[in-house]
C-alpha cells in the first residue's frame, strides 16, 4: 500500500492542482484586463470537494471493489477535478471586458495563501509518516 495514496493526500493533491490552475487563470485575467470582449475565468474546486465530503457523511455502506469494472457502492474515494468556469454574465466597462484588476489582485493573494497552507499541510503529513516509520 502506498502511504501517499490515501484520500487525504488525494484531496491535498487536488487542492494543489486547483490552486495552480487558479494561479494561471488569474494571471490570464490580469494579462487580458484591457482586451476587448475578454471574459474572466475562475476555477471551481473547494465547493465541489466540500459537497462531495458532505454527501459522503450520509452514506454509511461501502461496497468492496475487487475489479476496475465494478460499480462503486457508497461514498467515493475519488476527488473531483478542478473545473474552469468563465463568467459570461457581467461586464466591467464599455468594451464588454469583465476583469476588475483590484478583485483579481485580491484573488491572487488569497490563492497564494491557500497554496501555502496546502503545502504546509502536505509537509506536516509527510513529517508524521516519517516519524511513524522511523520512530523518531
Amino acid at each position: 500500500m502506498n502511504l501517499l495514496n490515501d484520500i487525504s493526500f488525494k484531496r491535498l493533491q487536488g487542492a494543489l492542482d486547483a490552486s495552480n490552475m487558479r494561479q494561471n487563470a488569474i494571471a490570464n485575467n490580469i494579462a487580458n484586463a484591457d482586451t476587448p470582449y475578454f471574459k474572466r475565468s475562475d476555477i471551481s474546486f473547494e465547493e465541489m470537494l466540500q459537497q462531495q465530503m458532505n454527501d459522503g457523511d450520509i452514506k454509511v455502506l461501502k461496497g468492496k471493489v475487487t475489479d476496475p469494472r465494478h460499480f462503486v457502492i457508497g461514498p467515493s474515494s475519488s476527488v473531483p477535478a478542478p473545473v474552469v468556469e468563465m463568467d459570461q454574465s457581467t461586464s466591467m466597462n464599455n468594451n464588454q471586458n469583465n476583469v476588475d484588476i483590484d478583485r483579481e489582485m485580491s484573488l491572487l493573494a488569497e490563492n497564494q495563501l491557500r497554496y501555502n497552507a496546502y503545502i504546509q499541510q502536505v509537509n506536516e503529513q509527510i513529517k508524521m509518516m516519517r516519524v511513524g516509520i522511523e520512530g523518531r
